[in-house]
């Protein structure tokens, strides 16, 4: 009887492990996935050096009133300054009295936009190469009511003489020898008229700035670069009349001054400024300007 029971619990318990094993067979126990390899967080790129100070970091900058009463360069400087070492003492006036400056050994380097006296310039040996790099256009401001119907003009000499044979009309001119007052005269030549000694004509001999400031006060036409007018504070006194004629393009270059006439001249710091000035990074930041505060583009850098 005991073996009958116990033979009879050895086959039940091998026929329980026998279907179990089955069970086991027809649907084994999932297995559970190996987790995917999280990809490594990318490594935080490390910030710039900043550019060693170089032995002669400061640059004498010799500019024009309208590079830099528009803003462009207080926008430049930063990033020029971070990029190189190198540090800006900025002087400006016309383009004259800015040229003046190089021939005097008191700048290393000019930003200028009066194209004939940077080519006597370079002429008379005190740089070695004109940089052209950017560009803009003057504009033709005036009174709202704009008697003399400068509007309706095609071109800057039809629209000047339009303004010197209307009665009561006034011309303000800068008469500083500046790049702005060669291109009025420039076209006033295109024009074939004289404006020196006449009523209507009122010569300043003043930079840009003041020069709009008078312009506004007499309700006279005035030729001036469009980013200064537009960082003019007395600007909604006075309405752009005519723009963008072919007559009125505006362009600037950087010449860096000589060794062999000014032998403490900063040439290292001048290279440096013409080389930043035309990199990529430097003319699309021209390209750039005036596009968030004005909505539009100030400076066109040269192709």
């Amino acid at each position: 009887m005991k073996k009958t029971k116990k033979l009879s619990t050895l086959l039940l318990t091998a026929l329980l492990v026998l279907a179990l094993g089955l069970t086991a067979c027809g649907n084994p126990a999932p297995v559970p996935a190996a987790p995917e390899p999280q990809a490594a967080a990318p490594a935080p790129e490390p910030e710039p050096e900043p550019a060693p100070a170089p032995e002669n970091p400061v640059i004498r900058l010799s500019t024009t009133t309208s590079v830099n009463d528009s803003g462009l360069l207080s926008y430049l400087q930063p990033e020029f300054e971070k990029d190189t070492g190198f540090k800006l003492e900025i002087t400006s006036a016309g383009s004259g009295a800015a040229i003046e400056k190089g021939r005097t050994g008191d700048a290393d380097c000019l930003l200028t936009h009066s194209p004939a006296a940077e080519k006597d310039f370079i002429e008379e040996g005190f740089g070695e190469e004109r940089a052209v790099f950017m560009y803009n256009f003057f504009v033709i401001v005036g009174p709202s009511d704009d008697p003399a119907g400068v509007r309706g003009c095609t071109d800057a000499s039809e629209a000047f003489k339009k303004i010197a044979e209307t009665p009561g009309a006034t011309f303000v001119s800068r008469g500083d020898e500046s790049g702005t007052h060669s291109a009025e005269m420039r076209i006033w030549g295109i024009a074939e008229m004289e404006p020196g000694g006449n009523d209507w004509y009122v010569s300043t001999g003043q930079g840009m700035g003041a020069s709009l400031n008078i312009a506004s006060e007499t309700g006279g036409y005035i030729l001036t670069d469009k980013s200064t007018y537009l960082a003019h504070e007395l600007r909604g006194t006075m309405e752009i009349l005519l723009e963008k004629s072919e007559e009125m393009q505006n362009t600037y270059s950087i010449i860096a001054i000589s060794e062999q006439r000014w032998e403490n001249t900063n040439k290292a710091g001048a290279n440096a400024f013409v080389e930043w000035m035309t990199s990529k990074k430097g003319l699309d930041m021209i390209n750039e300007y005036g596009m968030a505060e004005y909505g539009e583009q100030l400076f066109f850098a040269m192709d």
